[in-house]
């Protein structure tokens, strides 16, 4: 009798979230055909499942419907937002757009937690549970992820994300601190200044690099609407919008030198933050934010980028241990 107990009390727990572990995943996606099972797999296979996780179809024209359907239908969590399709898939501001048409049809008070979570994943089972776990041990957290690796000749290899950022791919954030943000800036590198806005506010933006939570993106970085250069030229002019400077963003290319396609994919981000400029295309619109962002960006050519963020940590009197 008490072994039955302990199993009923264990799945309601498991389907509630626990108390305080309420979390809500949001998907965008359009033509997932080809990746979406291994995402929606391993969500319902979670240590601790989602309170509900809202899966927005951007248009899609493929067979992502009626795979979405068929596990909508299972699982009485998983609601679906159905867009008009726009002709093609779109980045940056289009992927925060249909987040938004996820967010705005729920209420986001009623959860602890919530996660824009792409649908070209393959997630660990306790990925989520650890999350919140290490949330719930330092709230100064305010958004967090995993590594994400890439499979590559039989090897996983990893994207190369720095410590001190969350994943676009898999970004969640505490509720609380998601709302006093505002959001998601509409616009390329919406997943850059989020984490240099966290800093501001003295809160922790941060990935960690464990077996447990490492998680595979099935389609590589960059690639999602045309090609690899498309995704580093988009890089480049997404650094030029969120205020980065020349010879940072100079750096970042001489840095990246030593990945495919090598040096054409350093040219192409140096392209696109030069298009910017020579186009003069209107920059993020928050001065303070810009100048944060330029000093944090000097101190980290002179000294590196762990200790610049430790430094912003500090005059915070936040710990940088996490």
């Amino acid at each position: 009798m008490r072994v039955l107990r302990v199993r009923v009390v264990s799945e309601l727990q498991n389907d509630l979230g626990m108390s305080g572990r309420r979390y809500l995943l949001i998907s965008p996606c359009r033509n997932e055909e080809q990746y979406m099972r291994q995402t929606l797999e391993t969500v319902v296979a979670q240590s601790i499942r989602p309170a509900r996780w809202v899966i927005v179809d951007d248009g899609s024209s493929d067979e992502t419907p009626k795979i979405l359907a068929e596990y909508a239908a299972l699982h009485d969590w998983i609601t679906i937002v159905t867009r008009s399709d726009r002709g093609h898939r779109a980045v940056g501001p289009g992927v925060v757009d249909a987040f938004y048409a996820g967010y705005e049809s729920i209420d986001p008070d009623a959860y602890d937690y919530l996660c824009k979570l792409d649908l070209d994943l393959r997630l660990p089972t306790e990925y989520f549970a650890l999350l919140m776990e290490r949330m719930e041990k330092n709230s100064a957290i305010a958004t967090c992820s995993g590594k994400a690796y890439i499979e590559r000749g039989g090897w996983l290899v990893n994207e190369g994300h720095g410590d001190e950022t969350s994943i676009g791919a898999s970004k969640f954030y505490r509720v609380s601190c998601f709302k006093k943000l505002g959001g998601f800036v509409r616009e390329v590198m919406w997943d850059g200044i989020d984490c240099h806005r966290c800093r501001m506010n003295g809160w922790i933006a941060c990935s960690w690099d464990e077996p447990e939570l490492r998680f595979v993106h099935l389609r590589p970085e960059g690639t999602s609407q045309k090609n690899v250069f498309a995704g580093r030229r988009r890089h480049g002019y997404g650094q030029y919008f969120m205020g980065t400077g020349f010879l940072y963003m100079l750096a970042s290319a001489v840095f990246r030198l030593k990945e495919k396609p090598y040096l054409i994919g350093s040219l192409a981000m140096l392209s696109g933050w030069l298009s910017g400029l020579l186009q003069r295309k209107p920059r993020y619109a928050d001065r303070e934010f810009r100048r944060f962002l330029r000093h944090y960006q000097w101190r980290a050519l002179l000294v590196g980028k762990r200790r610049a963020v430790e430094e912003i940590y500090r005059a915070h009197g936040v710990s940088a241990e996490y």
